[in-house]
């Protein structure tokens, strides 16, 4: 069944996306949607994420960084497929 499979992906989002909650947001949004991981601000201005969990619940939090939070600017969001987080949960890291 599709909803056994399981998805890790590393995401980058650039855009206004620091300074704007997105961290907390994505926190939020993946702990809502049942997902493990984290989310970081990086030096470079983007936000990086890993999400894991259900293929449909990862897909739609990707769908949802597409938009963000209301005071986020998304230009871009890119991901590609990544190891599972050994840390259970979803946390909000420092900045890299």
């Amino acid at each position: 069944m599709a909803d056994d499979q399981q998805r890790a992906v590393l995401v980058r989002i650039e855009g206004r996306v620091q300074g704007v909650w997105f961290r907390g947001w994505a926190v939020q949004e993946a702990i809502r949607r049942g997902l493990s991981g984290w989310v970081r601000n990086r030096s470079d201005g983007t936000v990086e994420a890993v999400f894991a969990g259900p293929v449909s619940a990862v897909d739609a939090m990707l769908a949802a960084c597409h938009d963000g939070p209301p005071s986020a600017l998304v230009t871009a969001v890119t991901f590609r497929p990544a190891d599972p987080p050994e840390r259970p949960g979803f946390h909000a890291l420092a900045t890299l």
